[in-house]
């Protein structure tokens, strides 16, 4: 990732993607580890993590890291999902959330960090380049099938695979040759 330390960068998650992204690489993501990333390379003014929610359950697996979030330095943007595992039309879209919070913020920033890979962003970014922000786009073509539509990989400034930030902003795995009962001692939680 190429930052200057004085830009102005604002980062910008569909957390749906983020997670099939980095699942589909085969790692956890350590949004601790990831905000750190971007904030010791330029002046982080927003991090924001977007993800529809369940309305008809009691618990949502996903409110634990919503709520980490919301108190580690992200703003989270939540929307009710239509039906189950509704990702894209009506109610269930985020993207338009998204456009429209970068849109808002493009007079305060340099640089947009965009993890999502939908070639719906493609006309944003456009948008956003026209009014002198750099973008970059973070998603991966390693996965078998890329994860990102080559028109939104084409328009980015600079895109970069999150294979190759796995070192920055993955969870480190328990090692394997420790015994289970034992992983606990000496570790601090992130």
């Amino acid at each position: 990732m190429r930052f200057h330390p004085s830009e102005r960068v604002a980062v910008f998650i569909d957390g749906v993607a983020l997670y099939q992204t980095a699942r589909a690489l085969a790692f956890d993501i350590d949004y601790r580890r990831l905000l750190e990333a971007f904030s010791s390379r330029a002046r982080l003014v927003r991090a924001l993590y977007y993800t529809l929610l369940q309305e008809d359950q009691e618990y949502s697996p996903i409110r634990p890291l919503i709520d980490w979030l919301g108190y580690n330095g992200y703003g989270v943007v939540t929307r009710p999902a239509a039906e189950p595992h509704a990702r894209r039309r009506g109610r269930g879209s985020m993207d338009v959330d998204m456009v429209v919070d970068m849109m808002e913020l493009a007079d305060s920033i340099d640089h947009v960090v965009l993890f999502a890979g939908e070639p719906d962003f493609r006309r944003a970014i456009e948008a956003l380049q026209r009014r002198g922000v750099r973008v970059t786009v973070v998603s991966t073509l390693r996965a078998g099938a890329p994860l990102v539509a080559d028109d939104l990989r084409r328009q980015a400034d600079q895109f970069v695979d999150l294979a190759d930030l796995a070192p920055l902003v993955a969870r480190d795995q328990p090692r394997r040759d420790v015994a289970p009962e034992r992983l606990g001692e000496g570790m601090s939680a992130t």
